[in-house]
């Protein structure tokens, strides 16, 4: 018997991808796949636009607050569990819903990725040379022993830099050699929601507010009694980073809130050119002005897919 197709629904920050899977997985008979690596963390809710378990509509979801603010977040780490996750709503009959905009994490539970591994000791010693020598030495390097690597990182993200050098150290090979392919592990749809550019922004603007309104502040001082503060991946989360710092005196309310609408657009700007590329995606438009029949061309494309598949749904 042919396996229920795995759907997928993803985009940048605000474009509507938690709703619309939401939308899917009700009419389909599915069950949703986090795919957001904020929403991994147990607590961090207001600021990663989480939804609360009283509007999942009694869906069941996954990968959600799997992680303490304590914890790093790992693809790999990550991959294995949704891949299971996937497998076992599959068993059930049901169609799993992986929606998320961490680009990242969404290739790694649906592409071919092979994730190379990783060593505490040789990391921490290339991000101290990092700090000593700044970004333009450590971009030389990497293009010294990977070119191909070090044309597809930004030249000033030095966390990427160091990952590639670690993976050139560990195993020997080009970082580049493990970079993700466009191929699917088994047949999947993928539906790409995109709003035009000023709408967008003032979407995040809004959301930012909203988050703050919301009492984000609180949250992140519940959380920074658990240890937020230590937490490598956690604390460095998009309005979490910036509360914070707003908590700790370093910036008032209003240049927190400012900042990450800032950071918030720039990072919404490179999950398009992340996803952009990918022919596989089926984009819709999910402004304004065409929310009203969203969910319908959303199930048009799904159920156009499912067909090919053998029909399975």
């Amino acid at each position: 018997m042919t396996r229920p197709l795995v759907v997928a629904v993803v985009g940048a920050t605000a474009t509507g991808k938690s709703d619309l899977g939401l939308d899917l997985a009700e009419a389909l008979g599915g069950e949703v796949v986090n795919a957001d690596a904020s929403q991994l963390y147990r607590g961090m809710d207001i600021g990663t636009a989480k939804l609360a378990p009283t509007e999942r509509r009694g869906i069941p979801h996954h990968q959600l607050d799997v992680l303490e603010v304590t914890d790093e977040a790992s693809v790999a780490a990550y991959q294995a569990s949704a891949r299971e996750d996937l497998a076992a709503i599959q068993s059930r009959s049901h169609h799993p819903v992986v929606v998320g905009g961490s680009g990242l994490y969404v290739r790694a539970a649906l592409d071919v990725l092979e994730i190379p591994p990783t060593d505490p000791a040789v990391r921490a010693r290339l991000e101290a040379q990092a700090a000593e020598l700044g970004a333009a030495a450590m971009a030389e390097r990497l293009r010294a022993v990977d070119p191909v690597a070090m044309r597809q990182i930004e030249p000033n993200n030095v966390r990427r830099m160091v990952r590639a050098l670690e993976v050139v150290e560990l195993t020997g090979r080009p970082f580049s050699a493990t970079m993700p392919r466009r191929e699917f592990v088994q047949p999947t749809v993928v539906v790409g929601l995109r709003v035009a550019r000023p709408e967008l922004d003032a979407r995040i603007a809004t959301r930012v507010d909203a988050m703050w309104e919301h009492g984000l502040l609180d949250e992140v001082r519940d959380l920074a009694r658990v240890g937020l503060r230590e937490g490598r991946t956690a604390s460095r989360a998009l309005g979490y980073a910036q509360a914070l710092a707003e908590l700790d005196g370093r910036l008032d309310g209003a240049q927190a809130r400012e900042e990450t609408v800032t950071l918030t657009r720039r990072f919404a700007r490179r999950q398009e050119s992340w996803f952009g590329p990918d022919h596989r995606i089926h984009w819709l438009d999910a402004g304004i002005a065409d929310r009203e029949d969203l969910t319908a061309r959303a199930l048009a494309a799904v159920r156009a897919a499912i067909r090919d598949n053998g029909g399975h749904g």
